[in-house]
């Protein structure tokens, strides 16, 4: 199926909506690369997807912080994401993996409001890092973490086309 027919496909069952197929918007669009999932007549969601299909290897990493390679975490909330970033591209990297391969993103924060407060920075760090290519992704605001300095962590998954 070249690209044109997948942004075409719709998959629909009785009793559920409608779901649209699309491609990632990138060079290598394949019938193997990451599907957008996107129920007929949602609103287009803005900075992720509500969904995700693929096809492949699958890379997966662990709640990564913003570790340095010292093992020092930068001072400041955006500055922790931008850091947690680079560290899942590095993993994703080891993998044989891309960030446009990225299908989920988990974050954790122990702020919400603080998350929400710096929107536009986290936006253009996430841009620099991972490009114009929103995964699925849930946010969740917890008590702490492990690492009693981080603000972030983040868990990735990644498929990787055969």
């Amino acid at each position: 199926m070249n690209a044109p027919e997948m942004m075409e496909k719709v998959v629909s069952t009785s009793k559920r909506p409608s779901v649209t197929m699309l491609p990632l918007a990138n060079d290598e669009a394949s019938a193997s690369a990451p599907q957008i999932l996107q129920p007929s007549g949602w609103p287009s969601p803005k900075g992720y997807a509500n969904g995700m299909a693929a096809d492949g290897r699958l890379v997966v990493t662990g709640g990564v912080i913003g570790w340095d390679r010292d093992g020092h975490l930068p001072v400041g909330f955006v500055a922790q994401v931008r850091q947690t970033l680079s560290n899942i591209s590095a993993i994703l990297a080891e993998g044989g993996a891309r960030p446009e391969h990225l299908v989920r993103l988990t974050w954790y924060v122990v702020d919400v409001e603080e998350y929400l407060a710096n929107l536009k920075a986290l936006g253009q760090v996430y841009r620099d890092i991972f490009g114009a290519h929103y995964p699925a992704m849930a946010l969740v605001q917890v008590v702490r973490l492990v690492e009693q300095a981080a603000r972030v962590e983040i868990e990735a998954t990644a498929v990787v086309p055969r």
